[in-house]
């Protein structure tokens, strides 16, 4: 995942609208009593807390410690772990992600660590930044930086999918989608721009002297401010979100790929074409 740092009282402060503006996640990941399920890349636990009222027992992990200690404190069984590296086999029956998906840059790991911790027939639900997201922001941060002589793309920390990208990855790890939309959400900043620059924009600051960091920022803020600040002097940034459920197929527990693999070893065309026919039912 990402080497973002997080500090969990300056996310809680200028940050609660990233569980305020998902909160109906956890109705489209419908949780039942007696489930088990992880919350993946789960930050300071406010969106992770909304699930325990519902009887299910929930693992949260993320790769922040800092983030993981403020989710503990919330009494939530959380812990370190990094996005990329999951370890879980066959053990949720769902697996909730809201906002972090888009701080890897290698999906296709994060997804088969998904598909190993889900049981056959186990729900992923998540929500994320997708093509479009922050669009003003990054245009401005490569206008600033390649006046710098740094490359803008060399220091991002973000992913920002197509539907039709991240749908594939999906599919090509043996998920079934179920839905996927992206969609614009303009999203209002209870403060000034810079508290969310510093919050979330920090690698692209990272290669600049540590002194000329806030002017970074203040000459961001006003490249912004004419696209996304309102006459009123509130900031409303450019997020577009992707938003998707999709489930491992309860029918087996090895993906697509995995099944004509082992029937080409089998040397079985018989064999290789059933499982096509198998899995073209599937789809």
């Amino acid at each position: 995942m990402s080497n973002q740092t997080w500090n969990p009282t300056d996310y809680s402060r200028h940050a609660s609208f990233v569980v305020d503006m998902a909160a109906d996640m956890v109705d489209l990941l419908a949780p039942r009593a007696g489930e088990r399920i992880l919350d993946l890349g789960c930050g300071d636990g406010a969106l992770t807390v909304k699930l325990l009222p519902h009887g299910c027992t929930v693992v949260a992990v993320d790769s922040s410690p800092d983030q993981v200690g403020a989710a503990c404190a919330r009494g939530l069984d959380a812990h370190v772990v990094d996005g990329e590296r999951l370890a879980f086999n066959d053990e949720f029956d769902a697996v909730l992600s809201n906002a972090a998906l888009h701080w890897t840059k290698r999906p296709a790991a994060v997804i088969d660590g998904v598909w190993q911790a889900l049981r056959p027939g186990g729900r992923f639900v998540a929500e994320m930044g997708g093509a479009g997201n922050v669009a003003t922001v990054l245009d401005a941060v490569g206008t600033l930086l390649a006046a710098r002589g740094i490359d803008a793309a060399a220091w991002s920390p973000w992913y920002f999918p197509t539907p039709e990208a991240y749908r594939e990855l999906l599919e090509s790890r043996g998920f079934v989608v179920d839905s996927m939309v992206l969609f614009p959400r303009p999203t209002p900043q209870a403060g000034d721009v810079v508290h969310w620059l510093r919050l979330f924009a920090q690698s692209f600051a990272a290669p600049l002297p540590a002194a000329e960091r806030e002017d970074f920022y203040a000459e961001l803020a006003v490249r912004l401010a004419p696209k996304l600040c309102n006459e009123e002097g509130r900031w409303i940034l450019d997020y577009v979100r992707l938003r998707f459920t999709a489930h491992r197929p309860a029918w087996g527990a090895c993906r697509r790929s995995e099944w004509r693999h082992q029937a080409l070893d089998m040397g079985a065309d018989a064999v290789t074409q059933a499982l096509e026919v198998i899995a073209a039912f599937q789809d």
